[in-house]
């Protein structure tokens, strides 16, 4: 990576280094001398932008909570109606492709490095907390049966769950098999969305964006 390259560039180019390593290789081998290697630059270069591991590791969580609010704000404004858009919000939180398994793989991960990090246990609950509220009012929004906040929590919990069993073991819980147990608990809840084909799976679009 040349140093000319506009600082700019240079930013999107280390954090799509820092992603490809946590996806590729796993949080335990987010390195600098990792990263650097995966941008094809010096180690001086990502220390620049990253003096540390620390670093490196706040930034790509952070990484991971924009990356997952732009895609659930974009699916949320394309859906029909507040059923739709939950149930599109929730499905892009299923492991359902390589992308989406590698997602729910880090956030795993960092779950279990936040353990010893007060910026990155902070960084997770004030994410966390995000995704409750939003799922919260797409909850209240389609009219629940019960309690919306119950509600809410019952599916990330659902969902969440789901992914993280899936990325273990994808045989166990392939795609189809997800994406049903997202629609029987929504079916539960009295939120299956109104008839007719799903916008994020007409498009033929993976499901995280």
């Amino acid at each position: 990576m040349p140093r000319q390259q506009p600082r700019q560039e240079q930013g999107e180019l280390l954090s799509r280094a820092v992603w490809d390593v946590l996806a590729q290789q796993g949080l335990e081998r987010l390195t600098i001398r990792a990263v650097a290697a995966a941008a094809g630059c010096t180690t001086g270069l990502v220390m620049h932008r990253f003096p540390n591991r620390r670093a490196l590791l706040r930034h790509a969580r952070q990484l991971l909570h924009d990356t997952t609010r732009a895609r659930v704000e974009a699916l949320e404004a394309a859906a029909g109606s507040p059923r739709a858009a939950l149930r599109a919000v929730l499905h892009q939180g299923l492991a359902l492709d390589p992308q989406t398994t590698a997602e729910s793989t880090v956030w795993v991960g960092f779950l279990a490095a936040a353990v010893a990090d007060e910026d990155l246990i902070a960084m997770h609950r004030a994410g966390n907390r995000a995704w409750r509220a939003r799922v919260g009012r797409l909850v209240a929004a389609a009219g629940p049966r019960q309690d919306p906040a119950t509600v809410a929590d019952a599916l990330i919990a659902m969902v969440e769950g789901a992914a993280a069993f899936a990325a273990a073991d994808p045989q166990a819980y392939p795609p189809p098999v997800q994406v049903a147990m997202l629609d029987l608990t929504l079916g539960a809840f009295g939120l299956t969305p109104e008839p007719g084909p799903h916008p994020v799976e007409a498009a033929g679009a993976s499901p995280r964006g």
